[in-house]
């Protein structure tokens, strides 16, 4: 853990597997034309699940940080 992270600022960890990051990631490049890897797919997947949680509205904030460029030699695209 670097020294720059404050781990008081963070309230919860979601468990993403290999296979919805990669799923996630195709899907934003089908329905959305985002070419992004698998760590903003598996931030996107995270956020959805987040939203869906119980115990009223939310607001869910991801970051996208990774573009698919460099996976185009393998199986993700």
């Amino acid at each position: 853990i670097p020294p720059v992270l404050d781990v008081s600022l963070i309230d919860d960890v979601e468990v993403v597997t290999d296979e919805d990051a990669v799923l996630t990631s195709r899907a934003l490049a089908r329905k959305a034309g985002l070419l992004v890897g698998t760590s903003a797919g598996a931030n996107v997947w995270a956020a959805n699940r987040v939203s869906h949680k119980p115990g009223g509205e939310r607001r869910v904030v991801t970051i996208l940080p990774d573009r698919a460029e460099r996976y185009f030699s393998t199986s993700l695209i």
